[in-house]
């Protein structure tokens, strides 16, 4: 037999010191640091019915803002009449299901003949906008009052509270339809339509701060005793530091989660006044107001009225579903 041509060399075991950086790197890659916003993201990706929500609000969010481009798109525009697709006689669309067509993606409205795609369209622009402003509104003053009345307590505390009290037994609805119906067509550079809106979005959201603060409020009491704040005091923070520096940061949670689960209810409530008359008048596009409209033709255009409807349920399901993802996605004490 021959040598083989090369010995087989021995291996070398690692040092110490090498095992020890192996070990060392290892762990490391294990054990990662992760911010509270990754956390929370990561528990929000595993809710599958909350990331749903949220996509079909971030679509409905780019059709309010692209309205215009999506119903040039389609060839449609939702104050064009079309009298010639109305039945004369019974002032309903003709055709099956509303007048659904290639030219007219969900029918025409009884009697005008407008284009209720784009008219959907354009209604999503005035819920949104409504929703969310008037949410922002009662989120600043509800945040502002309400970290003053925990924080600095006594008098301040007292007064606040029974404001409070006295807004949340107020009968909103009743106030925001006497007011409404009072107020000029002309305002603050505004006309029609816009002071109506203008109106509604203060309105709603002055009535809704109180909820905001109670919520604050609540979290103010019980973190201006914890011990980052006693630390902070006892280095000399002054009071407004100690607000915006350790309180306010801790209260994005819960302030996040209250506004997403108040967008709804404002936009049912603008659906309400819109179906009320108060909200924004024609030709101006607005679901509760198409579905003021569809009452006197619910058994011969049915589709007029369920149209509108599953918009409005599926714009405040989709917030709903993904409220609620966000609420136990930020809950530490959760368990997804």
């Amino acid at each position: 037999m021959t040598a083989p041509l090369h010995e087989p060399t021995a291996e070398v075991a690692p040092s110490a010191a090498e095992e020890a950086a192996l070990t060392g790197s290892a762990e490391a890659k294990a054990v990662q640091g992760r911010s509270l916003g990754r956390i929370a993201w990561e528990r929000l990706k595993r809710d599958k019915l909350a990331l749903t929500g949220g996509l079909v609000v971030l679509v409905l969010i780019l059709v309010a803002i692209f309205a215009p481009l999506i119903t040039s798109l389609v060839g449609q525009d939702p104050e064009t009449h079309h009298e010639n697709l109305i039945d004369p006689l019974f002032s309903t669309p003709v055709g099956s299901y509303g007048g659904i067509s290639g030219d007219h993606l969900l029918g025409v409205e009884p009697v005008s003949g407008r284009d209720i795609f784009a008219r959907i369209v354009y209604g999503a622009q005035v819920s949104l906008l409504v929703g969310f402003l008037s949410a922002l509104v009662a989120v600043v003053l509800g945040t502002i009052l309400g970290v003053l009345a925990g924080y600095f307590g006594g008098w301040l505390d007292a007064l606040i509270s029974r404001v409070m009290d006295g807004l949340l037994a107020f009968p909103q609805l009743l106030f925001i339809i006497a007011l409404v119906s009072v107020m000029p067509n002309e305002m603050l550079g505004l006309t029609g339509t816009g002071v109506r809106l203008f109106v509604m979005i203060l309105v709603i959201g002055f009535f809704g701060w109180p909820y905001v603060g109670r919520v604050v409020r609540g979290q103010t009491l019980s973190m201006r005793e914890r011990e980052y704040v006693e630390a902070a005091r006892s280095l000399g923070a002054g009071r407004f530091y100690i607000l915006f520096k350790e309180l306010l940061p801790n209260l994005v949670a819960p302030i996040i989660v209250y506004t997403t689960m108040m967008i709804p209810t404002n936009i049912l409530t603008e659906a309400a006044l819109s179906f009320l008359g108060v909200g924004v008048k024609p030709p101006s596009a607005s679901w509760g107001q198409m579905l003021s409209s569809a009452i006197d033709y619910y058994d011969s255009d049915p589709m007029y009225m369920v149209i509108p409807g599953v918009a409005i349920f599926i714009t405040v399901l989709s917030f709903n579903l993904f409220g609620d993802g966000v609420r136990d996605a930020l809950d530490p004490k959760g368990s997804r």
